[in-house]
């Protein structure tokens, strides 16, 4: 997961400018989902090419968008990012066991 010193860059970049007033869970979950769309464009069209590893860069740029709107949104609720994604691979492994193992 991201380290606390860049979740508190995030939150500071976002202090300073004074844009947690924007940042409503609707609004938050709104733009989390566009930069998405962003993501997913750069693989739009490109036929055979799946990984698109000429657009690397783009692929980093639109990625880190969705990371930092995801710890806003974690941070707007007061959620441990580590504790939810621990909690959705349990039941992950419920819903989805592996054929390996036994549970």
């Amino acid at each position: 997961m991201l380290s606390d010193k860049t979740i508190a860059k995030i939150d500071a970049f976002n202090k300073e400018r004074d844009w947690d007033k924007y940042h409503n869970g609707k609004d938050l979950a709104v733009s989390l989902a566009l930069e998405a769309s962003e993501l997913l464009e750069i693989y739009q069209w490109s036929g055979t090419d799946l990984d698109c590893d000429q657009s690397l860069e783009k692929i980093k740029e639109e990625l880190a968008d969705v990371l930092i709107y995801a710890v806003q949104i974690a941070q707007k609720y007061h959620l441990d990012l580590d504790d939810i994604v621990l909690e959705k691979m349990k039941r992950n492994a419920i819903k989805y066991p592996s054929p390996s193992k036994e549970y």
